[in-house]
């Protein structure tokens, strides 16, 4: 029988721009009628309930009033939404409309509009072209940046998705005046999260500086904008130079994953009754729980991040009447997990990652070790 090799190399450029500022319709409107999508002719505005009624609506009007052909497609907000069943709604609801490869999406919401909308785009009509535009902290910090797009089942986060990156991405932290004070929280968790794997000063700044999220009032009080800029602009820093080194996740990447091997077990577990960064929160306080017992390490770095944990209002304990043999059975589930083991990446003191043989950023922890640290955890 004769054998045919397909010949398929290809180079590809999937660089995009991040741009930081308040209300950015003013931008978005403009690189839209320049051909931020060439060849695009219909736009796909998807986005939650809640974000509709607070920027949708205005966007869809700017978009007609630019003569730019566009329609919302919204589902209900909160993470339960972020599942195959709201991505085959939309997809429908799509198709029904006369959707087509000329079309795009643009992502408008927070962390759960920018994963599952990445998705429909990474899938819809084999790919079409999406935007982010970020409304809130938690995106800004982690869903808006590096392409990682997926759902939800109800026995594991972000199992089935795909890499996909935009083609720009908007952070609107005028926006972030809106938010409560759960969505803050939620944010800042990402947010030390990354000060902890990659910037020890950018820490230090918001030990200093975490409680201007605390007194804005509903957008009464505005946070103050060159504290917002700055977070901004650090988490992007940090996350896009692991994204650059390691787009698909093999080794570097896993990285900003720091805190989730626990944290992602505890959101099914809860029924989501745990938000991301409550749960993210959780993870960072026991990775630097098991840091201190490995050496990687110091009480003193511990007990400095878990105070600003607590500062922010977030939990740093497991919540009580889970048991611990539930959690290791979710913690398998985690991505980083090979041939069984449950893998955790640690922090090395604050504002760096550790190595492990090989070069490895993750390493294995045995399951009675995880068993004796999680008893003593609530």
């Amino acid at each position: 029988m004769p054998t045919f090799r397909v010949p398929l190399k290809a180079t590809i450029d999937d660089s995009y721009d991040i741009e930081i500022g308040e209300r950015l319709f003013d931008k978005l409107i403009p690189d839209l009628r320049a051909g931020l999508f060439p060849a695009v002719h219909r736009l796909a505005v998807i986005t939650d309930r809640n974000v509709e009624e607070l920027f949708g609506r205005e966007l869809l009007a700017l978009l007609e009033r630019a003569g730019l052909a566009a329609s919302m497609f919204s589902f209900p907000a909160g993470e339960r939404s972020k599942t195959r069943e709201t991505k085959a709604a939309l997809e429908d609801s799509l198709i029904e409309a006369g959707y087509g490869r000329d079309s795009a999406v643009i992502a408008l919401g927070g962390g759960v509009v920018s994963d599952l909308a990445g998705f429909l785009a990474g899938t819809f009509a084999r790919g079409i072209p999406f935007a982010v535009y970020a409304t809130t902290l938690l995106a800004a910090a982690d869903a808006s940046i590096g392409g990682k797009t997926a759902v939800d089942t109800p026995r594991v986060t972000n199992i089935i998705g795909l890499f996909y990156q935009p083609k720009k991405v908007y952070i609107d932290t005028r926006a972030w005046n809106t938010l409560s004070a759960a969505d803050i929280r939620n944010g800042l968790a990402e947010t030390v999260k990354h000060a902890c794997l990659g910037d020890r000063s950018f820490f230090e700044y918001l030990e200093g500086h975490v409680d201007a999220f605390a007194e804005r009032d509903g957008g009464k009080n505005g946070i103050d904008p060159g504290v917002a800029a700055r977070v901004a602009a650090s988490n992007c820093e940090i996350k896009y130079k692991v994204v650059a080194g390691d787009v698909r996740e093999a080794n570097l990447r896993q990285v900003v994953n720091l805190g989730h091997t626990l944290g992602r077990a505890l959101e099914p577990l809860t029924d989501y009754a745990l938000s991301h960064g409550e749960a993210v929160s959780i993870g960072l306080a026991f990775q630097l729980k098991l840091g201190v017992r490995f050496g990687y390490v110091s009480p003193a770095d511990e007990d400095r991040v878990v105070k600003l944990l607590r500062r922010i209002g977030l939990p740093v304990r497991v919540p009580a009447g889970l048991a611990v043999e539930r959690i290791i059975e979710s913690m398998h589930t985690d991505k980083k997990s090979r041939r069984g083991e449950i893998r955790f990446v640690f922090q090395k003191g604050i504002g760096d990652m550790m190595r492990f043989e090989g070069g490895a950023y993750s390493r294995p922890v045995p399951e009675d070790v995880l068993a004796s640290e999680l008893s003593e955890f609530y």
